[in-house]
């Protein structure tokens, strides 16, 4: 029976069999079934999303294993549009009943009513499934991920490679976890598309104290497709530079506060980017009128030096995405091009009320949330200079190798600690500071980064946001900042 000859008395004898275990062609009919009686009810538009969730999570203190988190999760949200006005609802039931159930919930918060009982149920003519974890060959990554006890192996082995490494411990950590995930996107547009994403990291935390001197120091890495991720990891690498770092920074003075010229590190260095300008240019900050650019689109907001780009294609990088969570296929996007702004970052819902085109940017933490405009691999542009023309034309400044926690503000006021500092003097990096957290707005830092290196690196993080939680890559190469606030002693 297809879609053009159901009438809506006959939707509670109808049963489908779709698969229970992947989510493949079998789900067309029932959710093209759905969107129809949601079309039926007065909807303009209706999306859903149906995720399969395996994570695990390991933890090593010292020389045990102290953790071991595994969580599965199956559920299905549905977002619904009448107007300019949304609703957004979510289930674990995803038998056709169920989804039908949170249906007609998400229809009757929008005051939408079902057809009447002879009421012709709406053809929705879904596209052929897009199927990225088939063209891809991603089914095969889970049963290739390392096991438990390769997990608890590696990690103790990491664990007690730190132990070697560093003096004055007071506690040192190896973490690790996978998320493997499968989603199913179906909407009123036709939208019908698979993926599976693997995400995974690994880690060191290391906390050192001799007397009153104390430094804690830590090291992420991350990767997206690789089931074997893992077992490559050099951890003793990664412990040297861990642990050459904490005996730095140990005994490291405190720094003075002031305005200073800083050189900021790449990798990392990118986070400042990221929370202080980044979440400014997502069309979330539009629609509540949180944003300092909402109006400058073909306007300079930068150093003419700057340019910058959000995208979901960097091989194996954190925020890398076929699709985004509303099966748009992931892209470049360019945000800033030599200090003009040229794009902001948008889903669906801000592109309808906002106008910017959709970038592939909408994404969410899980079913239980509705997408929204969200970074992926976010970061600066390379440069025409070198790491020592940034150094050389510093007489005194410090160099931000490697950031640490920090807080920005609704409209881009930041405050960011420095986990690892050096002063610089006369172009030269000199003895190691601590306690310098950089201080000042979105709009001042973007016009002050004057010269970017040729070293791009990117690292991985994670985002906050409406949309729950989720996997970024920040980055830029080393840079200058002409003059920023340094808070200290």
């Amino acid at each position: 029976m297809t879609a053009t000859l159901l009438i809506s008395k006959e939707l509670p004898q109808l049963s489908y069999e779709s698969s229970r275990d992947r989510f493949d062609a079998s789900w067309q009919d029932p959710l093209s079934t759905l969107l129809g009686l949601g079309r039926a009810a007065g909807a303009d538009f209706l999306e859903f999303f149906l995720e399969r969730v395996n994570y695990i999570s390991c933890l090593a203190e010292e020389d045990a294993i102290t953790s071991i988190s595994p969580r599965l999760s199956t559920g299905a949200g549905i977002r619904i549009f009448k107007g300019k006005a949304d609703c957004y609802v979510s289930t674990n039931d995803l038998s056709f009943q169920g989804l039908k159930t949170a249906l007609e919930k998400g229809l009757s918060i929008l005051d939408l009513t079902l057809p009447s009982p002879n009421a012709y149920i709406p053809e929705t003519n879904l596209e052929l499934l897009r199927d990225y974890a088939v063209t891809k060959d991603k089914e095969i990554w889970l049963p290739q991920c390392s096991s438990i006890e390769e997990m608890g192996h590696t990690l103790l082995q990491a664990n007690g490679k730190l132990g070697q490494k560093a003096n004055h411990i007071q506690s040192r950590r190896a973490m690790y976890f996978r998320d493997w995930q499968e989603v199913l996107v179906a909407a009123s547009d036709g939208t019908f598309a698979r993926d599976i994403r693997l995400t995974q990291s690994v880690g060191y935390s290391l906390f050192c104290a001799d007397g009153d001197h104390r430094t804690s120091i830590g090291k992420r890495f991350g990767d997206t497709s690789d089931p074997g991720f893992l077992r490559q990891w050099d951890y003793e690498s990664a412990a040297e530079g861990v642990a050459e770092s904490a005996g730095k920074m140990l005994y490291a003075d405190f720094v003075e506060s002031g305005n200073y010229p800083i050189i900021m590190a790449n990798e990392f260095g990118g986070v400042i980017f990221h929370e202080a300008c980044g979440h400014l240019l997502e069309t979330t900050q539009i629609e509540h009128k949180t944003t300092p650019f909402m109006d400058k689109k073909g306007e300079k907001i930068a150093h003419e030096n700057l340019t910058a780009w959000d995208e979901g294609r960097s091989d194996k990088a954190f925020g890398t995405i076929d699709m985004d969570d509303e099966g748009m296929p992931t892209q470049r996007t360019l945000l800033i091009e030599n200090g003009i702004l040229k794009n902001f970052i948008a889903d669906r819902t801000g592109s309808m009320r906002t106008g910017h085109p959709r970038t592939g940017s909408g994404r969410r933490q899980s079913y239980a949330y509705a997408a929204a405009s969200r970074m992926r691999n976010t970061y600066i542009a390379e440069g025409n200079y070198s790491i020592d023309d940034l150094f050389a034309s510093v007489d005194k400044g410090i160099y931000c190798k490697q950031m640490g926690g920090g807080s920005v503000g609704a409209t881009g006021e930041f405050n960011f600690a420095v986990s690892e500092a050096y002063l610089i003097e006369n172009g030269k990096v000199t003895k190691p500071l601590k306690g310098a957290t950089l201080i000042g707005t979105a709009k001042d830092i973007m016009n002050e980064i004057s010269m970017c290196s040729q070293d791009l690196g990117l690292a991985p993080g994670f985002c906050g946001s409406v949309s729950g939680s989720i996997y970024v890559t920040v980055g830029q190469p080393h840079l200058k900042v002409d003059n920023i606030t340094v808070g200290g002693r």
